[in-house]
């Protein structure tokens, strides 16, 4: 008997392990990489709104896993929407990979080719400026000194305050993930924002189920240890947003 309760117990706080919770009262909303799609942006803040107003919450938080410019064609308009939305709404924004790589570009010209492989030349356009092709480094940096000439001061101050990672009840929020047997609060920026196989191949216990993006799937993965909802929205028309209440998940989001 003492054999098959021990067997039971431990079913029973593996069960618990494999369905973590926020505090009471709280739902927060989980948004994947944006890439620029500021018409899906604005679905999923309609569909976060309904819930604002229906589940009767007492917190309602919204976490945004980062990659908002590059690729899609209006980088402006999301960043110009995120810094509305924090006016209104507790809104955590992390910062991606993407956004890395726009600010280094902003402080000098090392990463420029880097930029335009990832997109810099929309987002750039999305401020007004005329691509100049072909896309050598001598054109891409006419290119940088008109987008810093338009680039308003407020969306540098928007990318400057992004934070790395978030954490609530048994869930920790990072763009790309985190290193595997490193504590949460000892992750690398780095790995916070660019890691992929090491974390996505691991099956190992976090201590919090990681929620991220940076790494397009046809669907939203839910794993027992990370929740990935970078659904490739430039490409897809698909931007997914998760609803985490209580000890339930549920995936919503937006369709182009």
């Amino acid at each position: 008997m003492t054999g098959l309760t021990d067997r039971l117990v431990g079913a029973l706080s593996r069960a618990v392990k494999r369905a973590p919770a926020l505090p009471d009262g709280v739902v927060v909303h989980a948004v994947g990489d944006v890439h620029g799609c500021s018409g899906l942006l604005d679905q999923v803040f309609g569909q976060i709104d309904r819930d604002r107003a229906t589940l009767g919450a007492k917190c309602f938080i919204e976490v945004y896993l980062g990659d908002y410019v590059d690729r899609g064609p209006d980088t402006r308009g999301v960043i110009e929407r995120l810094i509305a939305r924090r006016e209104t709404r507790d809104v955590k924004l992390l910062r991606g990979n993407h956004e890395a790589v726009m600010q280094a570009v902003w402080r000098g010209t090392d990463r420029l080719e880097l930029w335009e492989q990832y997109g810099g030349i929309e987002t750039m356009g999305s401020y007004g400026v005329a691509p100049r092709l072909p896309a050598t480094l001598p054109n891409l940096m006419v290119m940088r000194r008109a987008w810093k000439a338009v680039f308003p001061a407020g969306h540098r101050r928007f990318l400057e305050g992004l934070q790395n990672s978030y954490s609530i009840g048994g869930y920790f929020f990072a763009h790309a993930g985190i290193r595997p047997g490193v504590a949460l609060e000892r992750q690398s920026e780095a790995d916070l924002l660019w890691i992929r196989g090491e974390f996505l191949n691991s099956p190992a216990d976090h201590g919090k189920v990681v929620v991220h993006g940076h790494t397009p799937v046809a669907e939203p993965e839910l794993r027992a240890n990370r929740i990935n909802i970078d659904t490739g929205a430039f490409i897809t028309g698909r931007l997914t947003c998760l609803r985490l209440n209580g000890a339930s998940r549920e995936i919503i989001g937006a369709r182009r």
